[in-house]
């Protein structure tokens, strides 16, 4: 009974152990699959690092060549930096030496012997120097930065707004004479100032030429006494000639007579000389139209025609004359002088024209209501070079002098003050050789 009971707790014990290996067992599985699940994710965590050490190194390489690139980057900064102050300290010189030579300049400006006004774009006064308070007793500070409506408040500057207002406007270039009193006259010239195509004002420049003028007017003075007083006794001898050329006094022989007929022309030549000088004087003096009627242009030409026929015979040159419409509207014009000025063209266009055609025209443009008149020879021509000094006085072109050593170089001269005077306009063509063509017009 004790063995059975002693066996019985023998089993006992056993099942207890055996149950207490299975719960071990049990336990041992579940820390198994716990530390295969742990190894598990401590692979999955082995992976991640490895692919995380690997976008870190990617990442470093990247780093490594982007700190590359910004030290590259902040070396040519540093570069551009240094270039940049060079730049300013260049600037710096430049503006310097700009300062230095506007100083320059304005200094230039203040001494200058002339008057300076410079007007802006908006015609306001933006520069004057001292000269300026000279000519009209204003101080430059009181009129810097005025319009030219407020500058006309000025009573001595009425004068010269009243001139330059509306060139200011529309003129690129001009030059005209104000007369201030009778003790000074200033000459005015107007220049727009532009810097690529784009206006930035108007700069006036005011120069003193009353000595000058003075010194014209006394030499046309002189000029004028000595005509007159020339012409006298050259008429007595003119009239004095043509009585012995003409037997009034008593025969002469054949050579006395063709020193006699020289010497009349030679006088002759001295009285043309002495009309032309008389003519300039009273145009500078503006008294040459003295009389203007009305006139028939057919009329004119024909009797300006008429005088140089002699000279067209003796040269045996051809002459063609042609006339506008007979219908054409009289002018109201001073007619003598009118004649003269058409005969001053022609006598020039026989004079230099050895062999050829003389041609004198006229014709009224009804839609401009003007009649242009045209002188056309076949004769030397005019240099090119020398065509801007044609209207000149005493002028007389290189080819001339070679051609025909007689002349005063004071027709074309005044021919041009009789047309503008009458408002007309005058101008030519030539070519050297081959001819010249004048041209001018008179308003109907």
């Amino acid at each position: 009974m004790q063995k059975k009971e002693t066996l019985q707790a023998i089993i006992t014990d056993l099942d207890r152990a055996i149950k207490m290996l299975v719960r071990k067992d049990f336990e041992l599985s579940g820390i198994k699959e716990k530390r295969e699940a742990e190894l598990m994710e401590l692979d999955h965590i082995a992976k991640l690092l490895v692919r995380r050490d690997l976008e870190l190194t990617q990442i470093k390489e990247r780093r490594e060549d982007e700190f590359q690139e910004l030290e590259e980057r902040t070396k040519e900064l540093e570069e551009s930096k240094q270039a940049l102050l060079n730049i300013l300290e260049d600037v710096e010189e430049s503006r310097m030496l700009a300062e230095e030579e506007k100083n320059k300049t304005l200094a230039l400006i203040a001494n200058f012997s002339d008057g300076v006004l410079f007007f802006d774009s908006k015609n306001k006064l933006s520069l004057a120097n001292i000269k300026v308070q000279d000519f009209f007793n204003i101080k430059p500070d009181e009129i810097i930065g005025s319009s030219l409506e407020e500058l006309n408040k000025f009573e001595s500057l009425k004068t010269l707004i009243s001139l330059i207002s509306s060139g200011l406007k529309i003129l690129a270039k001009t030059r005209e004479e104000l007369v201030l009193g009778s003790s000074l006259v200033l000459e005015v010239s107007t220049v727009s100032i532009e810097l690529e195509e784009q206006k930035l004002g108007t700069l006036l420049i005011l120069h003193d030429i009353t000595r000058e003028k003075s010194v014209e007017r006394l030499k046309t003075e002189f000029v004028a006494i000595a005509a007159h007083q020339l012409r006298t006794p050259l008429s007595a001898i003119k009239w004095t000639l043509r009585m012995f050329l003409d037997g009034d006094i008593g025969d002469v022989s054949e050579t006395q007579s063709e020193f006699l007929q020289k010497t009349y022309d030679s006088n002759e030549r001295m009285i043309n000389l002495v009309n032309d000088l008389l003519n300039v004087t009273r145009i500078e003096e503006g008294k040459f139209l003295q009389k203007t009627q009305k006139c028939n242009i057919v009329d004119l030409l024909k009797e300006a025609a008429k005088s140089i026929e002699d000279i067209i015979m003796k040269k045996n040159l051809n002459f063609n004359l042609v006339l506008p419409d007979k219908n054409s509207p009289e002018l109201n014009m001073d007619k003598e002088k009118i004649i003269l000025a058409i005969q001053n063209l022609l006598e020039n266009a026989v004079s230099y024209t050895k062999i050829g055609e003389v041609i004198l025209s006229g014709a009224y443009d009804i839609a401009q209501k003007r009649f242009l008149i045209k002188v056309q020879d076949s004769g030397i021509g005019i240099p090119k070079e020398q065509h801007t000094r044609v209207f000149s006085r005493f002028f007389r072109s290189s080819n001339a002098l070679k051609t025909e050593t007689e002349g005063t170089g004071l027709g074309l001269f005044i021919a041009k003050n009789i047309i503008e005077a009458h408002g007309g306009k005058i101008w030519f063509e030539s070519v050297e050789g081959k001819g010249t063509t004048f041209y001018f017009t008179l308003p109907a």
